[in-house]
């Protein structure tokens, strides 16, 4: 079993930065690709950012493309996500969750996922 702890969120001005962390103990970290997602209210939760368990393939959203950089560190068992030119839409709660699937294929389904973190909310003002 896998524990995720999520830190970092808060209130930000449009334009600004966060850097979400997750804290990750139990089986080896390095073991699971890891993702991020998020859910605003009264939509679905969806694909943010993900990453291969060595970091060398990461895949993200066509809305945070260019804005976001999703990170780990295995030595330190945690897994950040850089979010910068924050807008309004990013508003949501966001999630850390683990597989041990990182098929380019399936990455993006949080059904691929089998732990998660209890979220961190993100608020950005206009």
């Amino acid at each position: 079993q896998v524990q995720l702890v999520e830190s970092g969120g808060g209130l930000v001005q449009a334009g600004g930065s966060l850097r979400l962390s997750c804290a990750a103990s139990g089986r080896t970290f390095s073991s699971y690709a890891m993702g991020w997602f998020r859910q605003a209210p009264g939509k679905e939760r969806e694909f943010v950012a993900a990453i291969s368990q060595s970091g060398s393939s990461t895949y993200y959203a066509d809305s945070v493309k260019g804005r976001f950089t999703i990170s780990r560190d295995n030595a330190e068992s945690t897994g950040y996500l850089q979010m910068n030119s924050l807008k309004p839409d990013d508003t949501a709660v966001y999630y850390c969750a683990v597989t041990v699937s990182s098929s380019s294929y399936f990455i993006r389904s949080r059904l691929n996922y089998s732990y998660w973190g209890q979220g961190t909310q993100v608020t950005v003002s206009s």
